[in-house]
């Protein structure tokens, strides 16, 4: 993971108001207020004090000093009051610094300058969509980006700020029409983005108890992309809270084939499944084919829990020596272990592994980490808090990190987790 100007740097408004200022100004706008002096008569003198204070604010950009950015570029305006672009450059300046309402009121003045060029009068209207936007107004903000998309529909930034807004205000039909838009505007993979804005709107439903209405959804997003893990959480949680148990079963396998270091999310499911089944021996055919096809702590700490409830004491504690040795600060494993020593006298045994466990037990057991933004979430997000991608959150792999005997609170609905025992 970068640092703290590595992860600011990466920010789409960061990038924007870097690139565009200083390449877009230092160049092009530069060499106009440059054309603009030496036409005008008599004002070469302030111009050129105008010139110098505006690349003195492009040099405090680019070494991300905002607050004497600002003062340089206040300066040239001061010097050239009709110089939309410093007028630009002190927006963006002052949304990064949160002062929201500064930044709308620049836009503003620059939408309503008589004779101004369309198309800056447009990016203007889009800078200040993204003012709203960045200052929780998302109802204005909606409507500047409508009003941008009548002037310009195949602006594909555009929709993705309106997709955008839809996201936080979960309206997620919506954003899937949104994200239809751009499918057809924009080469790339959107199926992925397409099925979680399906599934984000049957979870939805669910929440309201309407589960007929809400597997149609998941289904769909199924077919959409047959990769999307979250769907088949949900569609087999449904199964299951209908007493179909095979075939809650059927989907919660099928994660394994296509992302099996989140396979940790069903063994919970299973295990509740085969119970009501009254047969749990299929859990361990299939914890043993996970650790031989894809081997990690947690599996073989689930499979060592199954041993243990069958009584396989030596088998249990063999399973959780491997899963120390794959991740020496699991203090789950360590936890388990000195459980299952206690239970059979074996005290000093005991002692020794809950020792061991107090050293770690300030490393996290379960991490994630986003390979777009270095962003860590407390639990697994099917799309990224800070950079809001979808699928870029992914199990950090070291040996500080290892994976947790549950499943994050938000993978499984309630009435499941109540009927699983907690999972």
């Amino acid at each position: 993971m970068g640092g703290p100007f590595w992860q600011w740097f990466q920010e789409p408004d960061t990038l924007r108001l870097v690139l565009g200022i200083a390449l877009a100004f230092s160049l092009g706008f530069v060499l106009g207020i440059w054309w603009k002096t030496i036409s005008r008569g008599g004002g070469e003198r302030s111009a050129g004090k105008g010139d110098s204070a505006f690349l003195k604010g492009v040099q405090y950009i680019l070494s991300n000093d905002h607050d004497q950015a600002i003062e340089q570029f206040t300066k040239s305006v001061q010097v050239d009051s009709e110089s939309v672009e410093t007028y630009v450059a002190l927006g963006n300046l002052y949304r990064s610094k949160g002062d929201i309402g500064r930044a709308i009121r620049i836009r503003q003045s620059i939408i309503l300058r008589p004779n101004i060029d369309p198309q800056i009068k447009l990016s203007a209207l889009f800078d200040l969509g993204v003012d709203y936007r960045k200052g929780g107004f998302f109802k204005r903000a909606l409507e500047t980006f409508q009003k941008v998309t009548e002037k310009d529909p195949s602006n594909v930034q555009t929709l993705e700020e309106i997709e955008r807004i839809y996201e936080e205000m979960k309206d997620w039909e919506n954003a899937y029409r949104t994200r239809l838009k751009i499918s057809r505007l924009a080469k790339g993979n959107h199926a992925h983005i397409l099925a979680h804005h399906l599934v984000e709107t049957g979870k939805a439903l669910v929440e309201e108890d309407d589960f007929a209405g809400a597997r149609p959804f998941f289904t769909r997003a199924l077919s959409t992309d047959p990769g999307c893990i979250d769907a088949y959480l949900h569609l087999g949680d449904l199964h299951f809270q209908k007493g179909e148990f095979k075939k809650a079963i059927q989907q919660w396998k099928r994660i394994g084939e296509y992302m099996p270091q989140f396979t940790f999310l069903a063994y919970r499911r299973l295990e509740g499944a085969y119970a009501k089944m009254k047969n749990l021996k299929p859990v361990e055919a299939f914890l043993r084919e996970c650790v031989q096809a894809h081997p990690d702590a947690f599996t073989h700490v689930a499979l060592a829990r199954y041993l243990h409830n069958e009584m396989d004491v030596d088998g249990a504690l063999q399973e959780l020596e491997s899963a120390l040795k794959l991740a020496p600060t699991f203090w789950e494993a360590r936890r388990l272990k000195g459980e299952i020593l206690l239970s059979h006298g074996k005290n000093e045994e005991a002692l020794q592994s809950y020792q061991d466990l107090i050293e770690h037990l300030h490393v996290p057991y379960l991490r994630f980490q986003c390979s777009q933004c270095g962003y860590e979430p407390v639990d697994l997000q099917w799309q990224c808090p800070q950079c809001k991608q979808w699928d870029t959150t992914d199990l950090v792999h070291s040996a500080d990190a290892v994976s947790s005997e549950s499943p994050p609170s938000h993978t499984a609905i309630p009435a499941l987790e109540e009927q699983n025992g907690g999972a």
